[in-house]
């Protein structure tokens, strides 16, 4: 295959997202990568009050015909449209401050403050630097640092 995964991703996110936004529909996070079976295109959709399996159905259905007549893709692939589940991915800047007040895990790329891992309470933004408590200490997190970054479900809380 001629394409990077990073340029597919890219290429994926500008072709979808104005059909998302017209269903209302929030991508998460877009990847593309060889399995043992082939490529894979995962996309993870959310929207306000949940996302049904109906809902990634149809989306499905829409985005694989978005991205084949655009060409993006130039091998074979699967195409999986999903909810980003209890431990979902967090990447933009809004939903780390949408997120204020769960617990979260923060990997960096680089040592942050000595450390690359931060398991903790997330406390939102702080201009470009992401906000987590651990243990009492809040660490101020660059955003271009982070390698990624999940909520992590806590089963005694109510939503």
């Amino acid at each position: 295959m001629a394409q990077d995964a990073r340029t597919v991703v890219q290429r994926v996110r500008e072709a979808i997202l104005p059909a998302l936004a017209q269903r209302r529909v929030q991508l998460v996070d877009c990847e593309f990568a060889r399995e043992p079976r082939g490529w894979t295109l995962r996309i993870f959709v959310d929207r306000e009050g949940g996302i049904t399996v109906e809902d990634c159905a149809e989306v499905s259905g829409e985005m694989g015909d978005v991205i084949d007549a655009k060409g993006i893709i130039d091998a074979s692939y699967r195409l999986e449209v999903s909810s980003p589940g209890l431990d979902r991915r967090v990447r933009d800047p809004v939903d780390f401050d949408r997120f204020a007040g769960r617990q979260i895990k923060v990997r960096t790329e680089v040592p942050v403050a000595g450390r690359r891992s931060f398991a903790g309470t997330l406390k939102g933004m702080d201009g470009d630097r992401v906000v987590v408590e651990v243990d009492g200490a809040a660490f101020l997190i660059p955003i271009d640092a982070i390698e990624k970054a999940n909520l992590k479900y806590d089963w005694g809380r109510k939503e």
